[in-house]
């Protein structure tokens, strides 16, 4: 019984750090992406709208996208339990990427309405820390510096293969 409660805990932990790791990654060029948006009239309206709720109504406005977006997401787990895995898995990449990229600008917006409520702000900057501490850890395992010096042998690659086709075709 120990051995398994050990296994699910790395499992989840496992788990929680590749989330961590993309919700990282991902949250500041998404962020940047919606804020393109913005030049939109209508976004650039909504926008406004948003930056101007009071703390609880940002608090209700930062949770709506990824509530609203579990229907997706059970329909995906629904399509792989029917045989369509990769439509499935598709499915569930878009959905966290566009949420990643909503939830991202949103809080962005509704960040100094929500650092209004002391509990919120109490959390967060625990939770930062938490998470911070869990990528710091991450980063420094073997694995992510063996993918990391993987990744850049690919690009420099890659941008040895771009030059040479280059010159070749001049």
């Amino acid at each position: 019984m120990h051995f398994l409660k050990r296994f699910l805990k790395a499992v989840l932990h496992t788990s929680l750090a590749l989330l961590l790791i993309f919700e990282e990654w991902g949250w500041e060029p998404l962020a940047r992406t919606m804020d393109r948006l913005a030049r939109l009239p209508v976004w650039s309206q909504l926008e406004k709208w948003v930056r101007q709720l009071p703390p609880y109504a940002a608090l209700f406005a930062f949770f709506v996208p990824m509530l609203s977006l579990l229907p997706v997401k059970l329909l995906a787990f629904y399509w792989i339990s029917k045989g369509d895995t990769v439509l499935g898995l598709l499915l569930v990449l878009a959905t966290k990427v566009l949420g990643t990229a909503i939830v991202a600008r949103l809080f962005q917006l509704t960040q100094p309405a929500l650092m209004q409520l002391p509990w919120f702000a109490r959390y967060y900057s625990r939770w930062k820390v938490w998470k911070d501490g869990i990528i710091a850890q991450v980063k420094c395992s073997r694995p992510w510096r063996l993918a990391h010096a993987g990744a850049r042998q690919a690009r420099r690659a890659v941008q040895k293969l771009a030059r040479s086709l280059r010159q070749l075709f001049r």
